[in-house]
């Protein structure tokens, strides 16, 4: 009569749950084979699991419904005040970003008293007349040099590329002067070339256009920047700006200006590798001597921007 009669009972998950999950009776284990038992028990640990999902799910959709609305209320209390930075994130990242201008900045101080320390051995190496050997082996190193300044700035562009470009790792008077995070390389070719005189005719023809692809390349750099900065005040003034504004189209505009902003990296990191390439190229335009005088003019060109920038800072003031 148990057999052949229908089972009572509600037909509602928790009642699938048990005819299906529930504990089996010796009488129907009786006939199931182990292969059909690890189905059975696979089977019950698969609907287990979908269940957790479901309810982790369901949970993870009040909480993004939660932070929405908290998200929305803090536009809404911002615009009322009149800014829209601030709040917990953005004090996060600002701490991070500037932890990694100060590792800059503390590494680009070390490297500013080992460049000291090569210009005074070239100086004084050149003054002695030492041989082409041992002269080029100061030499090497100071192009070597050089090599690890714009290895320290492309870490320092992931870390903070608005601290590059602004140019407050240098001097008040270097920033006169700056560039896209540096100097422009085709000024400072114009700056050498009298200093390297003597220049064979070939040499100078070298220099020369050397000095007018970096010029061009400048050029390119400076229009895509520009290019990149119009694009980027009109991504920002897209809608009405001071009206009233949907959240999720401001969260939008917003990743795509982020999405534009991202490319000022790679514009900084070209403009490093054209000013790293140009030092590279006048190395192998010159000869040894040449190359240390060269080396020693540009050590002192910027060693007399800070100077100034020294004095301009101790000057009296009424």
């Amino acid at each position: 009569m148990a057999d052949s009669s229908p089972q009572k009972g509600n037909s509602t998950d928790d009642g699938d749950q048990k005819s299906e999950d529930g504990p089996l009776t010796p009488s129907s284990t009786k006939n199931l084979d182990s292969k059909t038992l690890r189905r059975l028990a696979q089977n019950r640990e698969a609907a287990r699991k979908s269940r957790l999902r479901k309810k982790a799910y369901v949970q993870q959709l009040e909480s993004s419904r939660v932070k929405l609305n908290q998200l929305e209320q803090e536009l809404q209390r911002a615009r009322q005040q009149g800014f829209y930075l601030g709040g917990y994130s953005n004090d996060q990242s600002h701490a991070a970003a500037s932890s990694g201008a100060a590792a800059f900045d503390m590494e680009y101080g070390r490297w500013l008293e080992e460049q000291q320390r090569q210009m005074t051995e070239l100086r004084t190496s050149l003054q002695a007349h030492v041989s082409d050997d041992e002269l080029r082996v100061l030499v090497d190193a100071a192009m070597s040099h050089y090599d690890e300044i714009f290895r320290l700035k492309t870490a320092a562009a992931k870390s903070d590329v608005f601290h590059l470009v602004s140019g407050m790792w240098k001097t008040p008077a270097e920033r006169c002067f700056m560039w896209m995070g540096g100097f422009r390389p085709s000024e400072l070719l114009k700056i050498l070339i009298p200093q390297l005189e003597p220049l064979t005719e070939q040499q100078l023809m070298g220099i020369c256009n050397l000095q007018q692809s970096s010029q061009q390349a400048e050029d390119a750099l400076s229009q895509g920047m520009e290019a990149l900065q119009q694009s980027l005040a009109d991504t920002l003034a897209t809608g009405s700006l001071g009206a009233a504004s949907n959240v999720a189209n401001y969260m939008g505009q917003m990743a795509m200006a982020m999405g534009k902003l991202g490319t000022l990296e790679n514009f900084v990191r070209q403009a490093d590798n054209l000013r790293h390439q140009t030092l590279q190229q006048m190395h192998r335009i010159l000869t040894t001597r040449q190359a240390a005088r060269a080396f020693l003019a540009i050590g002192d060109y910027f060693g007399r921007l800070r100077a100034l920038s020294s004095l301009w800072a101790a000057r009296p003031r009424e």
